[in-house]
């Protein structure tokens, strides 16, 4: 009988949602990029690394592929139900349905990574983007864990010389850019990652943005598309997140809680380093290798991009107090930053 109860036991430890032992717990996370991909598969991967070495094995982050445990969209509700214990994701794709998210990944004319981390860790930015989830009802904690440097804002079949040459154009954009162009007359088409070089190489899009010059090399967009424009007006930085669910967070003791925090933020520090060391080398590569052409905007479009954008804010304001509260307060930072930045930096 004794043994018959220690077996049971022993099964129903294993059959707890990523629990391994006793002494040890296992976390599972799928994420919505790549494992292969650049920067953001050595994120999650070094993450989950840093992790368990920190923990001594205690604690352990076992990592999916896209869509091998729930589908890329049900992401944040797969995270709060406990369907999966965390995920690895970037906001604006998550919460694609709530254009306030897209303050927490990427904003168009917005920060750059250093003021980006400045108002997440020194302003409002981590408290508004729990907040984001909170409102909606998502029961998970927010981590950001990746931040990466400047975009480029499209790689395009043809050169675009005018405004109107954008015009009909059907583009994969991604967050509030998307409606930003579609103010000056493109279409914008969503399109995960790995559908992009086929799309282009197919011309079921006429061009697209993905993110920065070391993960559009990881799928080939320097391939297919030799037109690549600059700069990144569509995303300055990008901040992707660990997302981990509220009930798990809080079954952790204090002392893992900090772990998983600490490693998240390195997550981040190393993820901005690569992108920041790489993008130079890649560029000049492209150029040099594989015949692609780095364009720069017109300072007309430029000041385009810039007028739609903030028709696009003001709209979204009006609709969504959220949306409002959110941009009021990144806006109010940014002019205190923008003191500092006139004192204490060259002129660009």
């Amino acid at each position: 009988m004794r043994q018959f109860f220690f077996r049971l036991l022993c099964v129903s430890l294993l059959c707890c949602a990523g629990q391994v032992s006793a002494d040890t717990l296992q976390l599972n996370c799928q994420s919505v990029f790549p494992l292969s991909l650049p920067i953001a598969g050595d994120a999650i991967l070094s993450l989950s690394g840093d992790l368990s070495s920190v923990s001594e094995g205690q604690l352990s982050l076992k990592v999916f592929q896209p869509g091998h445990l729930v589908d890329t969209h049900e992401i944040a509700s797969s995270v709060s139900n406990k369907t999966i214990d965390a995920a690895f994701s970037i906001a604006g794709l998550t919460l694609g349905n709530i254009p306030a998210a897209n303050f927490f990944a990427a904003v168009p004319f917005g920060p750059e990574p250093s003021e980006f981390l400045a108002w997440l860790y020194r302003g409002n930015g981590l408290r508004l983007y729990q907040e984001l989830y909170d409102r909606h009802g998502y029961n998970l904690v927010v981590l950001p864990m990746m931040l990466i440097t400047a975009e480029s804002s499209g790689w395009y079949t043809k050169p675009i010389e005018k405004l109107e040459d954008l015009q009909g154009l059907r583009l994969r954009f991604f967050g509030l850019a998307g409606q930003v162009l579609r103010k000056i007359g493109v279409s914008p088409i969503p399109l995960p990652p790995k559908e992009i070089a086929s799309s282009l190489k197919k011309g079921a899009v006429d061009g697209a943005e993905f993110a920065c010059p070391s993960m559009d090399r990881g799928i080939g967009l320097h391939k297919v598309v030799k037109y690549n424009y600059f700069p990144g007006w569509h995303q300055p930085a990008t901040v992707a997140e660990l997302l981990i669910n509220r009930d798990v967070w809080n079954s952790l003791p204090l002392h893992q809680q900090k772990m998983i925090t600490l490693v998240a933020k390195s997550s981040l520090l190393d993820s901005l380093a690569a992108s920041e060391a790489f993008a130079g080398p890649i560029s000049r590569e492209n150029e040099v290798v594989f015949g692609v052409r780095n364009m720069t905007w017109p300072d007309d479009m430029q000041q385009a991009f810039r007028s739609s954008w903030e028709e696009v804010a003001r709209e979204n304001a009006a609709a969504d107090p959220f949306f409002k509260k959110v941009m009021d307060d990144l806006a109010l930072f940014r002019a205190d930053y923008a003191k500092w930045r006139g004192l204490g930096y060259l002129p660009r």
